[in-house]
């Protein structure tokens, strides 16, 4: 071809609207991402990061977060396809495939026993728990089999010894035991925001009777894991930048959660030192952890059989890398 004066322009102009075209954005995925409760550190925290510091857009999926009033709320929203990824307490995978629920670990969010008995301000004391109500967020829950754990670690029948009432979450329990109507409850996150609001102190901490244990997961139905692997990767990679990018930035990460879960920055803070040497650096997840579960929830009588552990979850996406 000549190179005359026409053909360099032409060839110029070409070069000109190719370099004009804008880059695609990349395929927003719409997704729901739920969580058993709001105020509870370790299920929410890194939703509300992901969501204030963009990290779903980077990773191709437009995320919605709706949080819900209970374990069993959010499972029937998994399975009914309104929600692609549940955060919520580990002993639930255990307890809703018992049940039938075709549902499956994806990722382990926190790894480790949060759990603890808290009594009121100023003087609790496991000892004068004997006969009294304990308060815990329904019967059969990971907070039920901890009460009762707590009793028999003291030589109690957890039948006659104690009265174990499931109230909901963390403000009915906490008004429960204002009004005295129970002596104490168990709840997660070491206790450390009722603790640090002043209202409750620590009796017992549960991982002194049982250290391996699993927090917080991350779980989908299997028609998800079979039909949007791409938008659950997207999802579990952006709430792991979120767990990672907490762990660099606790006055930042304060400032996010506090607002939306009513809590004092400070309180957010003393949560966060809690909570954040359980949290998973990669999401992998260990079935010596969940063995210990199921023997317990077997023991407590949460579930009746034991199924293989390799049922409950995939390890399709995970460890996670960033």
């Amino acid at each position: 071809m000549p190179c005359t004066r026409r053909a360099v322009l032409r060839s110029a102009t070409a070069a000109a609207v190719t370099l004009a075209v804008p880059r695609r954005p990349r395929a927003q995925n719409p997704v729901r991402i739920g969580s058993a409760v709001l105020g509870a550190y370790t299920l929410s925290a890194s939703v509300l990061v992901a969501l204030e510091k963009g990290f779903f857009r980077e990773q191709g999926v437009a995320a919605e977060f709706v949080p819900f009033r209970g374990g069993p709320d959010l499972v029937k929203a998994v399975i009914a396809g309104d929600v692609l990824l549940g955060l919520t307490g580990s002993t639930d995978i255990l307890v809703f495939r018992e049940a039938g629920s075709p549902i499956k670990m994806t990722a382990t969010q926190a790894d480790g026993n949060d759990f603890v008995l808290v009594g009121a301000a100023g003087g609790a004391r496991m000892a004068d728990l004997k006969g009294k109500p304990i308060g815990v967020t329904r019967i059969g829950a990971a907070t039920w089999v901890f009460a009762r754990m707590a009793a028999r670690a003291q030589g109690w029948d957890p039948e006659r010894d104690v009265k174990i009432v499931g109230l909901g979450g963390l403000d009915a329990q906490v008004a429960a035991l204002a009004r005295k109507e129970i002596a104490a409850f168990v709840w997660g996150d070491y206790g450390a925001v009722t603790g640090a609001q002043g209202r409750t102190q620590v009796v017992l901490r549960m991982d002194s009777l049982t250290p391996r244990w699993i927090a917080s997961i991350q779980y989908s139905s299997e028609e998800h894991i079979r039909k949007s692997a791409e938008a659950i990767r997207g999802s579990t990679r952006a709430l792991f930048q979120a767990l990672r990018f907490m762990k660099g930035n606790p006055e930042e990460t304060a400032r996010i959660i506090g607002p939306r879960l009513g809590w004092a920055p400070a309180v957010v803070q003393a949560v966060y030192t809690a909570c954040a040497p359980v949290f998973s650096a990669d999401g992998r997840i260990e079935p010596p952890s969940l063995r210990a579960m199921q023997d317990a929830l077997l023991e407590a009588g949460s579930i009746q059989k034991r199924l293989p552990l390799e049922e409950h979850y995939t390890t399709d996406f995970t460890p996670v890398r960033l």
